[in-house]
């Protein structure tokens, strides 16, 4: 009979320093950090050639498609190569997807050089941020195998939060970069193109680890293809079983669709309607900004996040973020300025990072290995499908300049019935037992 997971004792962690002296640990850390960091400077590099090259001009609608490109393909595919993750080993498929990634680039920066555009760059970058994809989801179900299970809200805090800080250095490092080699198509092609290096690096730190000692420790008795097939209908059952599980993942979509709407509001106001303040810039550069001030609340969910769990639990934690996010939204909306956008980056980055970890230990912590790489798989559809959507039916209400401040409140709103499902979740999960 499924229970309400409680906190775990105050006592009851590794700290930083704990987690650092834990080998396979630190091991899964570079290797998410090189991934990551060269899938900040390649989505960075092909945002910048997309939105901010001179030699190209975007409206929504081509900026919804470009974020399409490089959010959606693994999660079209992620139930049924969920499944493999689930059956070969998971060492193997780090070291391999990395290499293959890292060509993958390679094509997409000889694509961006040669000034085409429509299907023949979107192919190579959907095929590009699939792999890359394939990637973070094996390394969320290898985690398990490296750090005790009730240390999961910790090592995950680590290494999914400065794992998202080190994918927004990677876009700082394609903003410098850009400058260096020009915003033009042969500039933007070299900075895609240096994104291969944490591919290599990837794989390189993939290979330290022993064969199957990532898992999975038990594969299904039904065949690949069987398996494959089914993917989608396995991950969805085996969250419906968890209704914990479910909460966190509800709550983590009314993120992610509120986080879609503001995106591209964001996108449009710097590109067309912001101008220079002080130090705080417009444009390209302006966004960057904002994506470090980003990173800098995931870096302080890092810190709160366990503290947080311990002392609430994770059911009050996550309201207390939706909250915190709904009202920042509010505030974004009435003010529409390039000073509080600033500080919603801030904020909603830190109160996103804070629902997301809570999801990743809930399905970490709760879900059987034997699932796990489908049920993140499905996680990547609560992830990306949600925020791609919310992009495009935002491309098609917003106006060409970004200045709509109803939809950011229409953002604000979805935090609260993510808020409001969350909790009908857990009310029906007392009910059961």
């Amino acid at each position: 009979m499924p229970t309400t997971p409680t906190p775990s004792p105050p006592d009851d962690r590794l700290g930083l320093a704990g987690l650092v002296r834990t080998p396979g640990y630190v091991r899964l850390l570079l290797l998410r950090f090189s991934a990551q960091w060269g899938d900040g400077v390649f989505q960075a590099a092909l945002g910048g050639a997309l939105l901010f090259n001179p030699e190209r001009q975007a409206d929504p609608l081509a900026v919804a498609a470009g974020l399409a490109v490089l959010l959606l393909p693994y999660s079209l595919i992620g139930p049924f190569a969920g499944a493999l993750l689930d059956r070969w080993d998971r060492r193997q498929v780090l070291l391999w997807a990395n290499l293959l990634r890292g060509a993958l680039v390679l094509v997409v920066a000889a694509v961006v050089a040669s000034g085409v555009t429509g299907p023949a760059l979107y192919a190579a970058a959907l095929s590009t941020a699939g792999v890359a994809r394939f990637v973070l989801a094996g390394l969320s179900t290898a985690l398990p195998h490296v750090v005790p299970r009730r240390h999961l809200v910790e090592a995950n805090a680590l290494a999914v939060t400065a794992g998202a800080g080190v994918s927004a250095l990677g876009g700082a490092t394609a903003v410098g970069l850009r400058a260096l080699f020009g915003a033009g198509d042969a500039g933007s092609a070299a900075t895609v193109a240096v994104a291969v290096v944490g591919s290599l690096l990837a794989a390189a730190a993939a290979v330290r680890f022993r064969r199957g000692q990532l898992g999975p420790d038990a594969t299904d008795p039904r065949t690949t293809a069987d398996a494959v097939l089914r993917g989608f209908a396995d991950g969805t059952r085996a969250v419906a079983a968890t209704p914990s599980v479910a909460a966190t993942f509800l709550a983590l979509a009314a993120h992610r669709l509120a986080f879609g709407v503001t995106t591209l509001v964001t996108l449009l106001l710097f590109r067309y309607a912001f101008t220079d303040q002080g130090l705080l810039r417009s444009g390209f550069a302006g966004l960057g900004e904002a994506v470090v001030l980003a990173a800098v609340g995931l870096g302080v969910a890092a810190l709160v996040t366990p503290w947080l769990v311990r002392r609430w639990g994770r059911a009050r934690t996550v309201r207390t973020a939706l909250l915190v996010a709904a009202v920042t939204q509010l505030g974004l909306a009435a003010l529409l300025s390039l000073p509080a956008v600033m500080v919603a980056a801030f904020v909603v980055g830190l109160a996103g990072q804070v629902v997301k970890l809570c999801t990743d230990s809930a399905v970490q912590g709760e879900a059987g290995d034997g699932v796990l790489g489908r049920v993140f798989a499905l996680y990547d559809i609560v992830f990306n499908v949600g925020y791609v959507l919310a992009v495009a039916a935002t491309a098609l209400l917003s106006p060409p300049d970004g200045r709509a401040p109803w939809l950011l409140a229409g953002a604000a709103l979805l935090y609260v019935v993510g808020l409001l499902a969350h909790d009908a979740q857990l009310r029906r999960t007392r009910e059961r037992i």
